[in-house]
């Protein structure tokens, strides 16, 4: 008896400290006809590259127009770093970017076509987003992750995208952080055969005075493939919580 309450004991522990698993909504498997739709989607097949220039080009709403809390913040975060402090992000630690930074770091990415859903591999920290255009709305109470809950429509050959619920840790500009307000909305599409482009229009009532525009270009490579990326075993540039560096970097 004894024995046998132990073992209930523990399998309740167990089941308490598992993680949740959380259900795929897409419940029932793919018809004959929503396969063969599939083909009436663009031709966003190979791997993309986002175009240098791009990442660092600016135009109009690309600049931030901050509320006075968050100007405040940035201020700080400027500061700091002219004096000399050397703030890193969290990537220093191999966490992941998070959105919307995640689309525009200088690695490739993928699109896969599946019925209800465009799935995004990405080489960064060997990431994935996962769009749902199976209609369904955004959560109400969504977990935050890095990368947030995304939903998506078709109009025409442009994905329009809708990304809720990111993780704090998450940065819209350097030293300022998502909140549980922010909102992504992107609007994927090619502008040429081989060309993307992806606008990001980053709304918060809680931090930005005027939504923010990102765009980034990415270029078709056919004959590429997505890397293995493994921050972990590679890195020599470690931050404390703070993001300034835990290691000097010139003895390794």
């Amino acid at each position: 008896m004894r024995g046998r309450r132990a073992r209930i004991v523990l399998g309740l522990m167990a089941a308490i400290a598992a993680p949740a698993a959380l259900a795929d909504p897409i419940t029932k498997a793919a018809t004959p006809a929503e396969w063969s739709a599939l083909g009436s989607l663009p031709d966003w097949s190979g791997i993309w590259q986002p175009a240098w220039g791009s990442l660092f080009a600016s135009r109009a709403g690309s600049t931030p127009v901050l509320l006075p809390a968050a100007a405040k913040t940035l201020e700080e975060f400027n500061a700091a770093k002219a004096k000399g402090e050397n703030l890193q992000t969290e990537l220093a630690n191999c966490v992941p970017p998070g959105m919307p930074q995640i689309m525009r770091m200088p690695y490739p990415i993928e699109f896969l076509f599946t019925p209800g859903r465009v799935t995004i591999p990405i080489e960064t920290e060997s990431q994935v987003r996962r769009v749902y255009t199976d209609g369904r709305p955004l959560p109400d109470d969504p977990d935050a992750t890095f990368n947030g809950s995304s939903i998506g429509h078709w109009e025409g050959d442009t994905l329009v995208v809708d990304t809720i619920g990111l993780n704090p840790k998450t940065s819209l500009v350097p030293g300022v952080h998502a909140t549980e307000k922010t909102v992504i909305r992107e609007r994927i599409h090619l502008t040429k055969p081989d060309v993307m482009e992806i606008e990001s229009t980053i709304t918060d009532p809680l931090i930005l005075a005027k939504p923010l525009v990102l765009v980034t270009n990415y270029v078709r490579k056919r004959d590429w493939q997505i890397r293995e990326y493994v921050c972990q075993e590679n890195n020599r540039d470690a931050a404390d919580p703070f993001g300034r560096p835990s290691l000097d970097i010139s003895q390794h």
